[in-house]
């Protein structure tokens, strides 16, 4: 809260460099405020009310800046899914492989589920003998985050990326000349 919009009558006031005033009522502050040509801003209410002199334009501008650099600090990783059957074809496996890799060299979680029809789920080393074809393609650059799991009609598999095999891979994609 700024300046006539403090509610207390009595404040504890900090001047513009940190120095203590004291405490002064509400009136008496807003006009040692305004003899200095900045803003009262109400800084904590318990377990006193204290409010500090300064620039109220200024002190949004470096707040609002603030913020956004711990935004940028942040790193946000996603989930991905990839849906595969038992029966899919080795070169369809690739082509969703591929799609994992790009998602994997993103940062993000990739969660591989394996959809069971009918009665294919009384068979489900089927399911696991695909899921670790998928693995295969995309091994050198991720490791198992959670092992294959049966939920449901689904089997579902976690993948992340693996930063000391990202880097090997790296190094060997920079030793090809790619």
């Amino acid at each position: 809260m700024v300046n006539e919009n403090i509610p207390h009558p009595k404040l504890f006031v900090i001047g513009p460099e940190g120095e203590q005033i004291g405490v002064l009522t509400r009136t008496a502050a807003l006009e040692k405020a305004a003899e200095m040509k900045m803003d009262l801003v109400l800084i904590s209410i318990n377990p006193k009310p204290i409010a500090k002199i300064l620039d109220y334009g200024k002190f949004k501008y470096l707040r609002s800046k603030k913020k956004k650099e711990e935004k940028a600090k942040q790193s946000r990783t996603e989930n991905r899914q990839i849906r595969l059957t038992p029966f899919i074809g080795d070169n369809d496996i690739k082509v969703k492989a591929k799609k994992a890799r790009e998602f994997l060299l993103d940062g993000d979680f990739v969660k591989v589920s394996l959809k069971f029809k009918g009665r294919e789920i009384q068979r489900p080393e089927f399911g696991h003998e695909t899921l670790m074809k998928f693995y295969k393609e995309v091994e050198d650059i991720s490791s198992i985050a959670k092992e294959p799991t049966l939920n449901g009609k689904f089997l579902d598999m976690f993948l992340q990326q693996d930063k000391k095999k990202i880097l090997q891979y790296n190094k060997q994609k920079k030793d090809k000349g790619e």
